[in-house]
């Protein structure tokens, strides 16, 4: 099996075929010895401690017993669980929950979440989609995706999902490349909508909205769409997965990454000025 995408991931993965190599070794076996007595070659057992194979949850169990810890079993898998949730492949998500489940399950990590900061390079955050603008988008995900179609009971999750804008302690701090203006998602009615709820929302004691100009010199290239949770957490949402980033170093680079956009981005009038300039560019 190849690397996961996200290093964080990786990360994870190679602290825990670490600890199947001490847990080997404490045994007093030789990776020989482990693969002979769980029934499988010698060679599964060297690629699961160099992390080249991840184990699957009887693997893990078979590498307790073998080792005479039964016992740290259910810790193990528990981990090795946590890893498999830092790459999330859409397709394999969706087998098992709907568009609709997928919104919802969202809703605790945003209740608990005192600061958001989110940056998107290609949509209007979900926080702030209007009906429209959200059926639209989650057409182009049921078609993708070849889903069973439950958009009205996912764009209601999804608009319900926005009441932390206006309850409880939270703060939202968001940025948008400008281009996000002019990617019509639905007809330019649904669009234009979408852009005055915008202008709207910057009203909004608990966000503050940012607009990156198309023109001019910028500090960074556009990345990827990602959300920040309180400095502890990183979602990153690709075309065919979700990437969950949370290791210290890797959320301090999007950290950096987000402040350094955020100085180039523009604020109050300036971006209400962008955004009317689009609606008028729908005609």
């Amino acid at each position: 099996m190849s690397a996961l995408p996200s290093s964080s991931a990786q990360a994870a993965r190679e602290a825990l075929a670490g600890r199947l190599k001490e847990m080997r070794r404490d045994a007093g076996l030789t990776g020989g010895d482990l693969a002979a007595r769980c029934g499988w070659h010698k060679a599964k057992s060297s690629r699961i401690e160099n992390a080249r194979t991840t184990p699957s949850e009887a693997d893990i169990s078979a590498w307790c017993a073998a080792c005479g810890v039964p016992g740290q079993a259910a810790d193990l898998i528990a981990a090795n669980r946590a890893v498999e949730s830092m790459y999330v492949q859409w397709r394999r998500l969706h087998r098992t929950k709907t568009l609709r489940h997928i919104q919802e399950g969202r809703v605790a990590l945003h209740e608990r979440t005192r600061l958001f900061r989110t940056y998107s390079s290609d949509l209007v955050p979900g926080f702030l989609q209007t009906e429209g603008y959200a059926t639209a988008v989650l057409r182009s995900v049921v078609w993708l995706r070849d889903l069973p179609d439950d958009i009205p009971e996912a764009v209601a999750a999804r608009l319900a999902r926005a009441r932390v804008l206006r309850e409880g302690d939270h703060r939202f701090v968001m940025l948008i490349e400008e281009d996000v203006l002019r990617h019509q998602m639905g007809d330019a009615n649904t669009m234009a909508n979408q852009l005055r709820h915008l202008s709207s929302a910057m009203s909004l004691p608990s966000v503050s909205l940012g607009v990156i100009p198309a023109r001019g010199q910028r500090p960074m290239w556009p990345v990827e769409t990602f959300n920040v949770y309180d400095d502890e957490q990183v979602t990153v949402e690709l075309l065919t997965a979700k990437v969950t980033v949370t290791a210290p170093s890797e959320v301090r680079d999007y950290l950096k990454t987000f402040a350094e956009l955020q100085r180039h981005a523009v604020y109050g009038q300036q971006a209400r000025s962008l955004i009317a300039s689009a609606i008028k560019a729908l005609g």
